[in-house]
């Protein structure tokens, strides 16, 4: 495993970062990660040099969280790096928001189900548009103040709101945001150039969720006429929402260049999405990968044993571009 300092954060992480949305998902009739093989997973990960875990307080209903804190029962907690998030409410029983009653509630139920005193890192999972983003940062602020998390976080959000909580913090001398987590991957179906111009800027690391667009950029689907022909037990033969939400014309044209250079170096496509992530030039990038089974987190896993040379990218990027 490569290691990678998070940011501008003296805090180390493996160069992919376990995701664990799918734990207690609940998709239709389907329950994707059960807690034995959340467990497997990360036993996996934990054996390959992975120390970096994302989880967050409305995963599985508080699940993803509590089948972690089981696992950590039996190791050292010292050798994680554990991120979770804030806007959804398992506490307070307010609604959604970034307040302080809601924060602080919720930061005590996470450290609960995860059976620590403190995160590593503490993303706000939404922009909340209705709290002042000063009582926001001034709650988090506190949190860090009090040793109940070391760093601070920010998922989905645009690129202006990004910026105006940096400067808050720090025109009032607040901790400020070091590390994001957008939706970004090589078939991007939505631009977030705008968003990632700012971490550039800032000095933020980005932790990608969703860098193999939901499994798209595995190779595993294939055009059939104008819809996708998914694999059985593949998310997009359960997820009514695949399609729109990862497929798109100039996905197709990425996944085609993924694929060729793939076929060049002897890896995966899985493999060669992710090492794009990972050389982001601009910004440290450590990509959260939500494999669903050993095999598939070990595919990406060798991500790390690979390089792309800067024609592959050029490649990758064209057709990001619709220039092929």
């Amino acid at each position: 495993m490569e290691y990678t300092s998070l940011g501008s954060t003296g805090t180390k992480v493996s160069k992919l970062c376990l995701g664990t949305w799918r734990f207690g998902k609940q998709t239709g009739d389907v329950l994707e990660t059960d807690r034995e093989e959340a467990h497997e997973l990360l036993d996996a990960a934990a054996d390959r040099g992975i120390n970096f875990i994302d989880t967050a307080n409305g995963y599985g209903d508080g699940d993803s969280e509590r089948w972690i804190g089981e696992w950590l029962d039996d190791r050292d907690r010292e050798e994680y790096v554990l991120a979770s998030k804030v806007y959804w409410s398992q506490e307070s029983r307010f609604s959604e928001n970034l307040g302080r009653k809601n924060i602080r509630a919720e930061i005590e139920g996470t450290l609960d189900r995860l059976g620590t005193d403190y995160l590593d890192l503490y993303y706000i999972h939404r922009f909340d548009d209705d709290t002042p983003v000063e009582e926001t940062l001034r709650t988090l602020n506190d949190l860090v103040r009090e040793g109940k998390v070391n760093h601070l976080g920010a998922s989905t959000m645009a690129a202006w709101k990004l910026t105006k909580a940096l400067w808050k913090s720090d025109v009032e001398d607040l901790e400020r945001f070091e590390v994001t987590q957008p939706l970004y991957h090589a078939a991007y179906y939505e631009d977030v150039s705008d968003y990632l111009e700012v971490c550039a800027d800032q000095e933020l690391a980005v932790c990608p969720y969703s860098p193999l667009a939901g499994g798209f950029l595995t190779g595993k689907y294939e055009r059939d006429g104008d819809s996708v022909k998914s694999p059985d037990g593949s998310r997009g033969s359960f997820d009514e929402f695949f399609d729109d939400y990862y497929v798109s014309e100039r996905g197709w044209d990425v996944l085609d260049a993924v694929r060729g250079v793939a076929d060049e170096i002897d890896a995966t496509p899985a493999q060669v999405a992710l090492r794009w992530l990972i050389e982001r030039e601009q910004f440290t990038c450590v990509p959260i990968v939500g494999a669903r089974t050993v095999d598939q987190l070990d595919e990406n896993l060798g991500a790390v044993e690979i390089s792309l040379s800067s024609d592959h990218h050029d490649r990758i990027d064209a057709a990001r571009a619709g220039e092929q």
